[in-house]
């Protein structure tokens, strides 16, 4: 959703401000498993043809639905809903046409998505793949291109492929939870000494830090207890970050913050939170922003 991008971009990036994710240099789209990302605009291959990689039939549907879909528009802007009907009744079938890197959305959390259709990324599919690969291991790594795929919403086979096709410039690695790979050009940064954390960082639900699964869960939070708390079988809560480390989940409902801690944290660290919390670049908000702290 646009306010949890914003709240992402804001644990990342100084200043930004509630209507940051309608920057022209970002797009919103249907990304990674047809969920509704904000990706740069200089990236809208890589989360769309970039998920094609040996995916002949995926790319037939996509290429197809898509030029229907510009037929119909003729340059104009409707709800995907619409569409979808026009086109026969397709429903959430329309975002099948995401991957020809066609379509664009903008979707502002509540009512429908509005899409058009854009000129086609000048970008080979296999080289968006490829680089989505990388860019996957440069964050996430060390990992394993089953991990890769679950992430990218792609077949297994399409994500053996995108690191086959890297395999010259990766390096192999072992961790605590098995073997992975890593960008050979990573090495460095991985052996270096960790630089200065921030105090305090509330990630959104369904932020990239933690957006992991099976085993790559444990070594982020190695009690199954935490887990289970962080990744739940519903609508996750946003993670609490202590200089550097999860220390437990928020939820906000109006201006109220509640904080839900794994550990007893100092005065120093909650007042850090807090600040943090007071700091959210949130629209339409009435009253000001208030810590409940339960732990």
């Amino acid at each position: 959703m646009p306010r949890a991008a914003v709240l992402s971009i804001h644990a990342r990036v100084e200043e930004t401000q509630p209507s940051t994710w309608e920057d022209p240099s970002l797009v919103q789209l249907w990304g990674l498993r047809y969920s509704v990302y904000v990706v740069p605009a200089q990236d809208r291959a890589l989360f769309t043809l970039g998920r094609l990689l040996d995916d002949d039939r995926g790319r037939r549907r996509a290429e197809d639905l898509a030029t229907r879909l510009e037929a119909l528009l003729k340059g104009r802007k409707v709800t995907d809903r619409d569409a979808a009907d026009r086109l026969g009744g397709i429903g959430n079938g329309i975002r099948y046409a995401a991957p020809s890197g066609r379509v664009l959305i903008r979707w502002e959390g509540a009512r429908a998505p509005i899409v058009w259709s854009v000129p086609a990324p000048n970008t080979n599919p296999r080289e968006a793949a490829l680089e989505l690969a990388r860019r996957y291991l440069h964050v996430f790594g060390p990992a394993t291109p089953d991990a890769f795929a679950v992430w990218a919403g792609i077949g297994s086979a399409a994500g053996r492929a995108a690191f086959d096709g890297l395999s010259t410039s990766l390096a192999a690695t072992s961790t605590p939870i098995g073997e992975g790979w890593i960008l050979a050009s990573d090495e460095a940064a991985f052996r270096a000494a960790a630089g200065p954390a921030a105090a305090a960082r509330l990630l959104p639900s369904g932020d990239t830090y933690f957006l992991l699964q099976g085993a790559d869960r444990e070594l982020l939070v190695p009690d199954a207890r935490r887990r289970g708390a962080l990744w739940t079988t519903r609508v996750w809560p946003g993670a609490v970050l202590v200089a550097g480390e999860i220390v437990g989940t928020w939820r906000r409902a109006g201006p109220a913050v509640t904080v839900q801690t794994w550990r007893r944290l100092t005065g120093q660290e909650r007042d850090a939170i807090a600040a943090e919390a007071e700091s959210l670049p949130l629209a339409r908000i009435e009253g000001q922003i208030r810590v409940r702290w339960d732990g």
